[in-house]
């Protein structure tokens, strides 16, 4: 589900809280800073199978396919599809709900060392990463580490819903969702979120709050947002529950 809560993924994520008095720090409009985020811990590994596919494991959890532009199911409830552009070139397609929501163009360096996945959803926001070989080969076949990522996009945005409501938007998919801080699940709704996805808050310190999601009532992902003293950062330390790799990601107030 990296490609709904991007590396990508990994999570672009909004959120508000209304309060009798002032809205807390982290109510407003944020956009991820790759410069200050830290994305090092992701890796990505595609494992050749018999009969010219390939098991792809990220997050903790793992799907196969074949590059044949045939959809195939993930643990996410997504449909992927993979087609070749050419022989170093890849195109990832993803749907939910029936609808494409993100394709990604894979492609591999001359040396076969390095990876770069551009990315772009059904709303136009792209973003771009840079993976790391670490083992494998030849071609896709390897292990491979999260490098470099850049984005034009990565909107957080986040605004009051009642006296003690929360609503979580993904801009850049158009997913949505919405409950209270009181621990109990919401559906996640929008392009980026397949029919199953919930998510459920609740308070985390002065300036925070946490927000995990669930797929089919599984744990999938759990993330926690801070504000900063002086209101002009936000920060999400996140990690898939199936794993133990860690982001973190800053975001500036616009």
């Amino acid at each position: 589900m990296r490609t709904l809560l991007r590396l990508a993924g990994a999570v672009v994520l909004a959120a508000t809280v209304s309060a009798a008095t002032a809205d807390p720090a982290y109510v407003g409009k944020w956009k991820l800073n790759t410069a200050k985020s830290d994305f090092g811990q992701l890796t990505a590994t595609y494992e050749a199978v018999p009969g010219g596919g390939f098991k792809a494991t990220m997050d903790g959890l793992s799907y196969t396919f074949k590059i044949d532009g045939q959809p195939v199911a993930t643990p996410w409830g997504t449909m992927q599809s993979w087609k070749a552009v050419n022989a170093t070139t890849w195109e990832a397609t993803a749907t939910a709900n029936g609808k494409p929501f993100s394709t990604d163009t894979v492609k591999l360096a001359a040396d076969g060392k390095t990876m770069t996945i551009d990315s772009k959803t059904a709303t136009g926001a792209v973003s771009s990463s840079t993976w790391t070989r670490t083992a494998g080969g030849p071609g896709l076949a390897g292990t491979w580490k999260a490098a470099k990522m850049a984005t034009g996009a990565g909107i957080v945005e986040i605004s009051a819903k009642g006296t003690d409501g929360i609503v979580l938007k993904l801009a850049d998919m158009g997913a949505t969702c919405d409950g209270k801080l009181d621990g109990k699940p919401n559906p996640a709704t929008g392009a980026a979120f397949p029919t199953g996805w919930t998510c459920t808050f609740t308070k985390a310190g002065a300036n925070g709050f946490a927000v995990a999601f669930n797929k089919d009532g599984k744990a999938m992902y759990a993330s926690t947002f801070t504000a900063s003293a002086d209101g002009k950062t936000l920060t999400e330390n996140a990690g898939a529950v199936n794993s133990k790799e860690k982001t973190r990601s800053v975001y500036d107030r616009q």
